[in-house]
């Protein structure tokens, strides 16, 4: 019998997720399907610039929304909603007496994710997210810069 490849751990090993910081967040819809946006003529740009969200799209932002409402010590302080992924920068922060009641990145992303496939009524996502630890001041204005200028590639 032929050993199983092991899967590789996308997570830096021995890290709190839920400890005080800023992480940046990807989440992909599976097999790289455009549901997000609405397709629209290239000469038909919205006047605000805002991307077309689609119905699932409309669905994502309010729930991104949501986030600062379900998790008090969790701020979405950037998100850009792509045709098929999302990127969000979210900012971990400790309760008045320093500790922190919120849960992992991974619990938080499982939520999320599920619910809203309970409110689209069906999966659209890719398995897992990807992240990135924002370690400095400078990674977090790279990262910005990025989140911002992402629709326009």
């Amino acid at each position: 019998m032929t050993d199983l490849p092991k899967r590789k751990h996308i997570r830096l090993d021995g890290f709190d997720y839920s400890s005080n910081g800023a992480y940046f967040v990807t989440i992909c819809v599976a097999d790289k399907r455009r549901l997000l946006w609405d397709p629209v003529p290239a000469q038909c740009v919205p006047p605000n610039n805002a991307p077309p969200l689609s119905a699932i799209g409309k669905i994502i932002d309010a729930e991104i929304h949501n986030l600062n409402t379900v998790y008090e010590n969790i701020t979405v302080d950037k998100y850009c909603i792509m045709p098929d992924h999302i990127h969000m920068i979210l900012l971990f922060t400790c309760d008045a007496d320093g500790r922190t009641q919120t849960p992992t990145l991974s619990r938080v992303m499982k939520q999320f994710k599920g619910s809203l496939t309970k409110q689209i009524g069906y999966s659209i996502w890719q398995k897992s997210f990807n992240d990135r630890i924002i370690r400095s001041e400078q990674e977090y204005i790279e990262t910005l810069q990025y989140i911002d200028n992402n629709p326009l590639k």
